[in-house]
């Protein structure tokens, strides 16, 4: 069995006081090379069933995985290779990783699938290069039905105990006459079996044999959702660095979730970032949206449910697209501020007049929030109306405000679309 080294981590240490309010379990198993040197980290998800293995739970174990806050590095500065569903690959949390750093591994579709389906596949897998990630597939992928996968293959992994060892050369000098993947034979557990793959040329090596996977428990120190909610109307104001600054210092959870993110791996900076404003800076304005949207949707406060942000975010976008229909693009800013603040009282586990206490918000703002009046109350009305089902508070909201309901359905599409690229 091979001892595995890590590099020292790079993330800043944990703050005084803070203490952990939720853990994942992160399995980590090395890739490795004929010499036994370590070329990545395959790393899978332990907090969740491998039959519950979904978009946002993919979303999910990388976000934990590139927050990782521990006494040593979860990958160093290796390579690793993530498992994905096919809808996680759509997802927005893509944007926030440096494709160099991440390999996707991606499953082959079902045996009933069609050509149709599998053709259908391809544009995502060219987007996704393009932007530099590199995909591994495994040995299904060799099958007549995948001919035209073939050239989107950076890694192919064999599976040592699907196949008798005898069909292993076959099967390697397939892959290198179509394809021009590296080839990784994964559960290796005998060193038969690596001296035989050894042979074939095979250079990259996972199993039993070199490593057993580490489970890591990953301490996912989550700042209150108030916070995040309060960089979120930052960032939609499109506010200064300045101002992005302050909060971040005003904050120590956050802050610390931003720099340990920022310096991980998977974000490929090659040197260690410690001033919040560069931080930001490098960031920009739509990562730093992306980060802190799924931020909320992961993090749990009060008892709330992640869920509860995902509903915040699609009425804050919601309340944004209906109040953009009526009114000037500065009061469609402060309508989204209200559908997201509208569930604070939830999130926090506290009545809405204290929650709002501690955050400095427009005065029409706190009207429609405490007193459902002013100019923001019909739309937060319809909203809860579209969420509820309740057709004659629909019709009469909707009428109110002169939306048709054509208007109103399309814009809660748009809503949870946007939501969705935003935590899968």
């Amino acid at each position: 069995m091979n001892s595995v080294n890590n590099t020292p981590a790079l993330t800043p240490s944990l703050p005084a006081g803070i203490t952990d309010d939720s853990v994942s379990m992160i399995g980590r198993q090395a890739i490795v090379n004929e010499r036994r040197e370590v070329f990545g980290y395959e790393l899978f998800d332990r907090s969740t069933a491998v039959d519950a293995h979904t978009a946002a739970s993919d979303a999910a174990m990388l976000f934990n995985a590139l927050s990782y806050a521990g006494n040593e590095a979860l990958v160093g500065r290796k390579l690793v290779f993530i498992n994905c569903t096919h809808e996680s690959l759509r997802g927005g949390h893509l944007e926030l990783i440096h494709p160099d750093k991440v390999i996707l591994e991606i499953p082959t579709l079902g045996e009933e699938a069609s050509a149709a389906e599998i053709a259908a596949a391809i544009p995502l897998f060219e987007g996704l290069r393009q932007r530099g990630f590199r995909l591994a597939f495994d040995q299904n992928l060799l099958r007549r039905a995948y001919v035209n996968w073939l050239p989107m293959a950076s890694f192919i992994k064999l599976d040592m105990l699907t196949f008798p060892l005898e069909n292993a050369q076959a099967l390697v000098k397939f892959a290198r006459t179509h394809t021009t993947a590296q080839i990784v034979a994964e559960k290796v557990e005998t060193q038969a079996q690596f001296e035989h793959m050894h042979e074939l040329g095979v250079k990259l090596f996972q199993g039993f044999w070199f490593a057993t996977p580490d489970l890591v428990h990953t301490r996912t120190v989550r700042p209150s959702q108030a916070i995040i909610l309060q960089l979120i109307n930052l960032v939609r104001n499109q506010s200064s660095t300045a101002e992005i600054e302050d909060l971040l210092k005003k904050d120590p959870t956050l802050s610390f979730n931003l720099l340990r993110f920022i310096n991980s791996s998977g974000f490929g900076l090659s040197c260690e970032i410690t001033s919040f404003r560069h931080a930001v800076m490098i960031l920009g304005l739509k990562k730093l949206f992306r980060w802190a949207a799924l931020l909320m949707t992961t993090s749990r406060t009060g008892g709330s449910a992640p869920a509860v942000g995902q509903t915040a975010v699609v009425r804050g976008r919601l309340m944004e697209l209906l109040a953009s229909e009526l009114l000037p693009a500065e009061e469609a800013d402060n309508a989204f501020v209200v559908g997201v603040f509208s569930l604070l009282d939830t999130i926090l586990g506290i009545p809405m007049d204290q929650a709002l206490n501690s955050i400095a918000l427009p005065q029409p703002v706190v009207d429609a929030l405490l007193h459902r009046t002013g100019v923001y109350a019909p739309f937060l009305d319809l909203v809860l109306a579209c969420e509820s089902g309740d057709e004659e508070a629909f019709a009469r909201n909707s009428d109110a405000l002169h939306l048709s309901n054509h208007q109103v359905n399309w814009a809660h599409l748009q809503a949870l679309a946007w939501a969705d690229t935003l935590s899968d």
